[in-house]
């Protein structure tokens, strides 16, 4: 637990200003509605037993993951772009700036890299794919979305670095200098530059990078930008807090929504793939973009299960659903096309 990429525990100032947090209470944060672990009469036993012996067979795919390479350093500044890199990781170049969002990319999503590995041929892009980036999101410090040795080798070409609460210990940690880092509390506004704002807002999940739960504060963000609109929405389990989001921010050119590793043995912590399209509708989004699927099995059910479903739920309620293949680029100007390239893999 002395190893780096665990991070660190916040303590000092840091600490004496969560404690003052209203969504810090009884040494943790907590969700706005009451949030349990597992599911009423789920117990930690059944669910290794379950992970062990009863996953999908078709959990991870047999084929290689298809994926398209795009020269990220030669795209011109004025384009309006986004590329994902599978899971929770996608690229977004707007207005003149360049985003990154939870980015993985050491093939694996685990302090341990001999377990959850990532999915033969998800991992097309390396840092050296990627040019200086202005603002690096971070939802929550798990390891699916907050990566040790990506973000150490992306250090050199990152600017602001945005996150919740308690998250900006691992960043001084790692020896990152806390002018780079915005760290804030859910409901916050940050004005950064060129006319771009971000509004701090609520998830439905957990943190934690070690043995002690939500020390750090999971987020979803409302990002502004001259032309756009974008709900980046991290990972969440159904609440009331997505309608609240959309009354206040809305409508959403495009909502970018977690879609996959659920189950209902943890039903509040993740969405079901039609609680994903649901909120959407929640958000008042012109366009649904699932993520959180195609590069890690950290569930029970297919692989390709949570994208089949999304679609067919985003259909039944008339939402318009962006999908692409990893490393795809999708003009944000036009997003009426889809790509079906998981219909093909095995």
């Amino acid at each position: 637990m002395q190893k780096a990429t665990f991070g660190k525990t916040p303590a000092g100032a840091r600490l004496e200003r969560i404690k003052q947090s209203p969504n810090y209470r009884d040494g943790k944060f907590q969700n706005l509605s009451h949030t349990p672990d597992l599911a009423e009469g789920v117990s930690y036993y059944r669910v290794m037993k379950d992970f062990l012996f009863d996953k999908d067979k078709r959990n991870t795919p047999a084929d290689v993951i298809p994926s398209q390479k795009t020269d990220l350093h030669t795209l011109p500044i004025d384009s309006n772009v986004l590329v994902w890199f599978g899971h929770s990781s996608y690229y977004i170049q707007l207005d003149g700036k360049r985003i990154l969002v939870d980015p993985v990319f050491s093939g694996s999503a685990s302090p341990l890299r001999f377990t959850t590995k990532s999915f033969k041929g998800s991992d097309a892009y390396t840092v050296d794919d990627f040019p200086h980036i202005d603002y690096l999101f971070i939802t929550h410090d798990h390891y699916d979305h907050l990566d040790y040795e990506t973000i150490m080798q992306l250090k050199p070409k990152l600017g602001k670095i945005i996150m919740g609460l308690g998250v900006g210990a691992h960043f001084e940690h790692w020896g990152f200098n806390a002018d780079k880092l915005i760290e804030r509390d859910w409901n916050e506004t940050i004005v950064l530059d060129d006319s771009f704002t971000i509004h701090t807002t609520p998830a439905r999940h957990f943190s934690g990078r070690g043995f002690k739960r939500n020390q750090s504060l999971w987020m979803s963000y409302v990002l502004q930008s001259p032309s756009m609109k974008l709900f980046l929405g991290g990972d969440s389990g159904y609440d009331t807090h997505f309608k609240t989001i959309g009354d206040t921010f809305g409508p959403f050119d495009l909502a970018i929504l977690e879609c996959g590793q659920y189950n209902a043995y943890w039903k509040y912590i993740h969405m079901m793939p039609e609680q994903t399209a649901q909120a959407a509708i929640d958000l008042h989004a012109g366009r649904l973009m699932p993520v959180h699927w195609s590069k890690f099995s950290l569930s029970l059910h297919a692989w390709d299960e949570p994208i089949n479903r999304v679609t067919t739920a985003a259909t039944a309620k008339d939402l318009p659903i962006v999908t692409t293949m990893i490393g795809q680029p999708i003009n944000l100007n036009d997003m009426s096309s889809g790509n079906t390239w998981w219909l093909g893999v095995k």
